[in-house]
């Protein structure tokens, strides 16, 4: 009978579950489509049907799911897919030039490239294709000579990288995924910082597919997941602001943006005539609304509207319908996800016929939890 330990070798090599949505599965084949698409059409527009070089290279295919389908890894950045491909396509094709034998001209040219973009701080997986598209191209790809990084290659990955962001803008993903400032983070609810996870990935000595502000937000929901759970028997409605301040749907966006500053708030439920929540209006509704007539004055850079637009302007016309809202009774372990994977940071709290009786933001959250944990300890003392 093979040992345990064997078992669990050959148990290693099945899949772990992929916990994406079916929607985000969805989003990232649309874009390797228009992507790769948008690139071979590009090319082939810019360089004519008679041109000799390749509108698509095999290796781009690589990249598209590196940009589409895990966009937030440090290996899909700009940097790593534009430098670590003209840095292979480089190296590859200096090795063709020189090592005559196919074989050895790969096998340098690759470990070459892996060098130089350890160095560089470009890598990127597809771009070791690259580099043996370079040696092992063929006579077409030989003629080129060092065009083959300019036209192939770089022009390629410029499209491709465009298609890229245009696409996660559309689509409201971000990308480029650009990494916080160390300072800019706070401690997490465990003590844990990002100086603290980013000491413990040095000393793994070893570089890992993850951004370490993508880590550090992990962390941290963990944490706080773990910490609400605790308190199972606390609810939304145990730690929601009872005084929110709502307008109607009809009222001037002058004088919501009067209620904002004068409360100093972000956002402000808008209900109807029963108190039914209809949707919600908020600080960024505001911000470059030239439509509206909004200007930015003042020597605190405070938003205003114009006279003209006091009047012509509701509510209605700036809100966000169809708001997200959560159950006074809601267990605040399950409020938790809707904060972190939802992008929102204040929610109207409603009761059973939909009528506002609340609102809770993340403060309101940290705050609650950690009036939870002093009366413990109190209870406990």
């Amino acid at each position: 009978m093979p040992s345990q330990a064997v078992l669990r070798w050959f148990a290693s090599f099945a899949p772990h579950p992929i916990a994406v949505s079916w929607r985000e599965r969805l989003r990232a084949c649309l874009g390797a489509l228009l992507g790769i698409a948008a690139m071979g059409a590009s090319v082939h527009w810019l360089l004519g049907p008679e041109a000799v070089v390749p509108f698509l290279i095999a290796p781009m295919g690589a990249s598209a799911v590196l940009l589409f389908g895990v966009p937030a890894s440090p290996l899909a950045q700009p940097w790593s897919f534009v430098g670590g491909n003209l840095v292979a396509a480089t190296l590859g094709v200096l090795s063709a030039m020189w090592i005559g034998n196919p074989i050895v001209a790969s096998a340098v040219a690759l470990s070459a490239a892996i060098g130089v973009m350890f160095a560089l701080r470009c890598i990127h997986p597809p771009s070791g294709a690259v580099a043996l598209t370079a040696v092992l191209g063929g006579p077409a790809i030989h003629a080129l000579g060092l065009r083959f990084v300019i036209e192939p290659v770089a022009l390629q990955s410029v499209v491709l990288l465009a298609a890229a962001i245009i696409y996660h803008t559309i689509t409201g993903h971000r990308y480029p995924h650009v990494s916080r400032p160390a300072a800019q983070t706070t401690p997490g609810v465990a003590g844990v910082t990002r100086a603290d996870l980013e000491a413990i990935v040095r000393g793994r000595g070893e570089m890992l597919a993850v951004a370490a502000d993508d880590l550090e937000s992990v962390v941290h929901e963990a944490q706080l997941l773990a910490y609400a759970r605790s308190f199972s028997e606390l609810t939304c409605g145990g730690i929601m602001s009872r005084d929110a301040v709502s307008v109607s749907a009809d009222m001037s966006a002058a004088a919501a943006w009067r209620l904002l500053e004068r409360h100093h708030i972000k956002a402000l439920p808008v209900v109807d005539e029963t108190k039914r929540v209809v949707g919600i209006v908020t600080r960024t509704d505001f911000v470059g609304r030239t439509a509206f007539g909004l200007r930015l004055t003042g020597p605190r850079k405070r938003w205003s509207l114009k006279r003209n637009a006091r009047e012509a302007y509701r509510v209605d016309d700036l809100m966000t319908p169809n708001v997200r809202t959560v159950d006074l009774n809601l267990p605040v372990a399950e409020l938790i996800p809707v904060f972190a994977h939802y992008g929102h940071h204040h929610l109207p709290v409603v009761d059973n016929a939909r009528r506002l009786i609340g609102m809770i933001t993340q403060t309101d959250l940290i705050g609650g939890l950690h009036r939870q944990t002093q009366t413990r300890q109190l209870k406990i003392a």
